[in-house]
């Protein structure tokens, strides 16, 4: 019996499992260096009488953090990109975090149409050939969960919008939710007087949401059928 082994199917499969492990490893190295580098600077500021020159040295700090935490929420991008929004409002955090974190956008590279073709017709059971008499292979917009195409469905003279979920981005981002709880819990216990835990489980009911893409679609229907009425 010849069995057929795929090189590139199986490196993809490994690729794929490995992924949330290296994330947890790239979020856990750069938290401690943002972490520490906060802890030391405590020390060296405690040195300093002078209130002025104090204030001074925190705003360079915070400075320096706050690019480390944009270069963070860059490279991580997904999740992480949605927590930079949340951060960054001047009622959460220092001043220079909110001016460098205003400046991320939720934006992702873009997922081949090959996978985007295999994701449609796995779940809607059918050939993108027998469902659209058009469908754009380049993306309108790419963001941290999701891509939308311009097609037009059979039969229809009307374009429509495919929103088409990234794979595996679900179980990423849920990996990367735990991470944070975990670091939330435990800056709360150390350093922080806030219930930070409790905001971080918020933003994974809320994240959950938008994996949702029937409920989106009925609130968008809704929402055409209210304009409808009231036009």
């Amino acid at each position: 019996m010849l069995f057929h082994f795929d090189l590139k199917e199986f490196q993809e499969k490994v690729s794929t499992q490995l992924r949330p492990l290296q994330r947890s490893f790239q979020f856990w190295v750069r938290a401690a260096d943002i972490y520490t580098g906060y802890k030391v600077f405590q020390v060296r500021a405690s040195l300093e009488k002078d209130v002025q020159k104090q204030e001074v040295m925190w705003e360079k700090q915070h400075e320096v953090a706050a690019d480390k935490i944009y270069n963070m929420c860059s490279d991580l991008g997904g999740f992480f990109l949605k927590v930079a929004q949340i951060v960054g409002k001047p009622d959460l955090a220092p001043a220079a975090w909110v001016k460098r974190l205003v400046t991320l956008c939720d934006q992702a590279p873009a997922t081949p149409y090959n996978v985007v073709r295999v994701v449609l017709e796995k779940e809607l059971g059918q050939s993108i050939d027998e469902l659209f008499d058009y469908f754009d292979k380049d993306p309108l917009g790419s963001a941290s969960i999701a891509q939308v195409h311009r097609a037009r469905l059979k039969g229809d003279k009307n374009d429509v919008v495919v929103k088409v979920q990234h794979p595996g981005v679900q179980e990423l981002m849920m990996t990367d939710i735990r991470n944070l709880q975990a670091f939330a819990l435990y800056i709360q216990k150390t350093d922080v007087k806030f219930d930070l835990f409790s905001v971080t489980k918020e933003m994974e009911k809320q994240i959950s949401y938008e994996f949702n893409f029937v409920r989106e679609a009925e609130a968008m229907a809704r929402i055409r059928h209210f304009l409808c009425q009231n036009n």
